[in-house]
């Protein structure tokens, strides 16, 4: 059971209205809620949910082979405990993925978010599955942009220029049980547009935070994905839509929890655009959170640089110097303007 709404995709077509105004209210209210009848074979989601547990079930030098910490793009294999969120440690392992695209030589600041993927040679059926899944998922995610600005008054395809190269992320994660750490993954919001996921069946620990600051579940329901939008659509709304915390708790000993979440995210140097709001909209905007200790940019390449630097410090260390801290999160060194060299 879940108190968060679900939407029925389907129904954009019979109504879109009336789907419209559903989605608008439900992450103006919640921030999150699950999307039925998207169009996506369960089957493509099993495998990709089995793959993900033949690669977890594989002896460590194996993982070790795609170890993150070997990559400047933060892309590959983290080890458990091998991420912080809040300043403290997630009790996850998981596989980060990016677009395939060429580093870009001498990157400065968020550039360096670009480059290639790292792919295990023991599981080679992984990589074709998780690119199916990004194709499948970027079409999805653009189709209910387009959903959510003409919901909002703007023309459907208000942010489509910012998404012709999306810098998306999959991350392929496995929490396993513990009693040394609760904190599958601490509170946070996401750092881009939305976030499409993908929950195993009979999986626990998902959270939303609501209003009043009280936590609820967030159970898998068959046949559906968690949606929930980032900092940058609250960015696009004046924070009419506001990103919604969530965590994971850790499943307790002998459990472990398989999800797939699917990051929609602009690419790096896109700016997202700003609405302007209906005046009926624009008076329950709430302004975009001012947090110091989490700054929320415009461009989402810097809002990614601020949260991936934050998450990884052993990489940012290695591979780009950042050693600063404020506030127990890893502060981020502000560049010049990025490199005009493009992917």
């Amino acid at each position: 059971m879940t108190t968060l709404p679900v939407l029925e995709l389907p129904a954009a077509g019979d109504d879109p209205t009336a789907f419209r105004t559903a989605l608008r209210e439900a992450t103006h209210r919640d921030g999150f809620f699950y999307l039925a009848g998207h169009g996506i074979d369960p089957a493509v989601g099993a495998e990709l949910i089995g793959l993900a547990r033949r690669f977890f079930a594989l002896p460590d030098e194996a993982k070790a082979e795609i170890d993150h910490l070997e990559s400047p793009h933060f892309r590959g294999y983290s080890r458990v405990g091998g991420e912080l969120t809040g300043g403290a440690v997630d009790w996850r392992e998981q596989i980060d993925v990016g677009p395939e695209r060429e580093a870009i030589p001498d990157a400065a600041g968020y550039w360096n978010l670009q480059g290639p993927n790292r792919w295990p040679s023991a599981l080679p059926e992984l990589r074709p599955a998780v690119e199916q899944w990004d194709a499948a998922l970027s079409a999805l995610g653009a189709r209910l942009l387009r959903h959510w600005a003409a919901s909002l008054g703007a023309p459907e395809g208000t942010f489509d220029a910012a998404f012709v190269q999306p810098a998306t992320l999959i991350k392929i994660v496995r929490y396993p049980g513990t009693r040394e750490n609760p904190q599958g993954v601490g509170a946070h919001k996401d750092s881009g547009v939305l976030t499409l996921l993908l929950l195993e069946e009979g999986s626990t620990g998902l959270q939303v935070e609501r209003e009043d600051g009280t936590w609820i579940d967030a159970p898998p329901v068959p046949g559906t994905f968690v949606v929930n939008i980032g900092e940058l659509l609250e960015v696009a709304t004046g924070g009419y839509l506001r990103a919604t915390r969530h965590r994971v708790v850790a499943p307790e000993p002998g459990r472990d929890r398989i999800s797939v979440p699917y990051f929609y995210n602009p690419a790096l140097d896109a700016r997202i655009p700003v609405l302007d709001l209906p005046a009926e909209f624009a008076a329950e905007s709430r302004g975009v959170e001012a947090d110091p200790d989490n700054p929320i940019f415009a461009t989402y390449g810097e809002n990614a640089w601020k949260s991936r630097t934050r998450a990884h410090p052993d990489v940012a260390l290695r591979h780009h110097g950042i050693t600063s801290r404020r506030g127990g999160y890893r502060e981020v060194r502000r560049t010049s303007a990025p490199s005009t060299r493009r992917r």
